[in-house]
């Protein structure tokens, strides 16, 4: 069994959209991408630095487009045919896309709005996030609690990402919870997942109100809380609260194991998604569509592992 997942932000580095241009018809198809949603994703894609692509507003976009692009790369949804698709924060987004619950404008539109809204938010207050490796995650997220800070993305295999304040993360530095071996800051420019994120859900909430979700064709597990979502309207409404709540990426794992799943596929940017799962999911395989050059390793895998 396959899973399908779409990593979220961060994973973007300057010009990686290169080469998954130079594939036939990828160019026209992400300038009318652009098009519609107005941002030059090939600009940013290609020619931008690294700063430029860190924009809340600009980074969202890129990797939807990004996930949906490499994907399409290997044919339709039905001949990657994967049992399950999840993604990790803006990444359900691109999953959504996966599993029929959104088209790709929708998905496109909707990503389009989310990164606006959560860069509004983001520049009421000065915040960010970082990386914890190491600990027991009880131990951390009642420290991380204690210093006021949310423990955001808990992602598994000894990765916790917390969130706040500027002030509250520099006192992270200097008060490691016990066991955390590594403090890592984030290049990304807010508190994500957090209630500093509260402002971008109305947005949302109101840009969701014009979309009509399909049921999803997979099963899409959800990062609230791991769970499979069987109602695109449901699927619809969680990606609207998720910018605020939490994404329990380890919850999303264990459901991949009930579910029998044999090997996880990362669409572009991959390698963040894969690295934790090469931690947690012991005896999975898995590949990241980093460059077209990956594709017949990918076509391989699904030949080997897809429904």
């Amino acid at each position: 069994m396959l899973v399908l997942v779409a990593p979220g932000q961060g994973a973007q580095t300057p010009g990686f959209l290169t080469e998954w241009l130079e594939l036939p018809g990828a160019a026209d198809r992400v300038a009318a991408w652009s098009d519609v949603i107005g941002l030059d994703l090939v600009h940013y894609g290609t020619k931008a630095d690294a700063d430029a692509i860190r924009d809340t507003a600009v980074a969202q976009p890129l990797l939807v487009a990004a996930g949906l692009l490499s994907a399409s790369a290997l044919g339709a949804m039905t001949d990657v045919a994967p049992g399950a698709v999840a993604g990790h924060s803006v990444g359900e987004i691109t999953a959504a896309a996966f599993a029929g619950v959104l088209d790709d404008t929708a998905a496109l539109s909707l990503v389009r709005k989310r990164g606006l809204a959560m860069a509004d938010a983001a520049a009421i207050t000065e915040t960010g996030m970082a990386a914890l490796l190491g600990g027991d995650p009880e131990t951390t997220v009642a420290h991380l609690e204690k210093l006021g800070l949310t423990p955001a993305n808990i992602n598994g295999a000894g990765q916790i990402v917390a969130a706040g304040t500027k002030e509250q993360l520099a006192a992270l530095e200097g008060d490691k919870p016990e066991g955390v071996r590594r403090v890592v800051m984030l290049q990304v420019a807010g508190a994500f997942h957090t209630h500093h994120m509260g402002p971008a859900v109305d947005t949302l909430a109101t840009a969701a109100e014009a979309l009509t979700p399909g049921d999803p064709k997979v099963t899409y597990v959800s990062n609230k809380d791991g769970q499979a979502v069987a109602s695109g309207a449901e699927v619809l409404q969680r990606l609207v609260g998720q910018v605020a709540n939490p994404v329990r990426w380890d919850l999303c794992m264990e459901t991949f194991k009930e579910l029998g799943v044999t090997a996880l596929l990362e669409v572009c940017p991959g390698g963040t998604l894969t690295g934790l799962a090469k931690r947690a999911l012991p005896g999975v395989r898995t590949l990241a569509l980093k460059t077209p050059a990956d594709l017949d390793a990918a076509r391989e895998l699904i030949a080997e592992h897809a429904a």
